[in-house]
């Protein structure tokens, strides 16, 4: 029981505090631009030829489907669509804290803030970087292929980079080394579902300016997600023991 407390506690404790300092960043850097996409998309009509737009509404997770019928619910700006941020920031640090502790602790456990930073950073390059490159983050009005099938080359390349990051960092041969390079390659090989058309209101400078502030916040994200459980880790275990 006591490494299942380490765990919830070091997730919960890095989760909150990334989580905070994660949407503050998601709230600087990334919303003004979804802001002033949406005012193509409102110019526009119709977003794209696809069912929903896609906003990237949480550093270190993928853009994913959000309607704008206008009979669904939506928050509205300011305060509570902010504060939906904020607390869904949080929830996906403290999820994504999950997933990382309870890797590390397979490996022997986070010893200090340093591994910690490595591990969050190989999270940062299996959940932001690899699938981006296939599928950057898209602004509301911009075209997508279907839903369901992006979803699936994402969970795909996500698993593939972490499969393959873990047989090079710990295999035990060369044989492990060159597979696990494979795997990582793999998903961009198959190619990542794309829409009939790539034609969008929304300008290639905002788009580009919005990649490079999604990229840069997740970044932050996972390498201040994996400090903070490196940093904790050791502290709250030796409390337990």
């Amino acid at each position: 029981m006591s490494l299942f407390r380490t765990i919830l506690f070091v997730a919960a404790l890095a989760g909150i505090g990334t989580g905070v300092v994660g949407s503050a960043i998601h709230l600087y850097a990334t919303v003004p631009l979804i802001l002033q996409a949406e005012t193509f998309e409102s110019a526009g009509g119709e977003a794209a030829p696809t069912e929903a737009a896609t906003h990237e509404h949480a550093p270190g997770t993928a853009a994913h489907e959000h309607a704008h019928d206008g009979d669904e619910w939506g928050p509205s700006d300011g305060i509570e669509r902010n504060g939906l941020t904020v607390i869904f920031t949080v929830l996906t640090g403290f999820g994504f804290g999950l997933l990382l502790v309870a890797a590390s602790e397979l490996a022997g456990g986070l010893k200090n803030w340093h591994q910690g930073v490595l591990w969050g950073l190989a999270g940062f390059a299996a959940f932001t970087l690899a699938p981006g490159l296939g599928l950057p983050p898209e602004l509301p009005a911009m075209p997508a292929a279907d839903l369901a099938t992006r979803q699936l080359w994402w969970i795909g390349t996500v698993a593939a980079t972490a499969g393959g990051l873990a047989l090079i960092a710990f295999g035990r041969s060369p044989l492990l080394a060159v597979l696990g390079v494979a795997l990582i390659v793999a998903p961009h090989v198959i190619g990542a579902p794309q829409p009939d058309s790539h034609e969008s209101p929304i300008p290639a400078s905002l788009h580009h300016s919005f990649i490079v502030a999604s990229v840069m916040t997740s970044f932050v994200f996972w390498a201040l997600l994996g400090g903070l459980a490196g940093w904790l880790r050791p502290r709250i275990a030796g409390t337990a023991a």
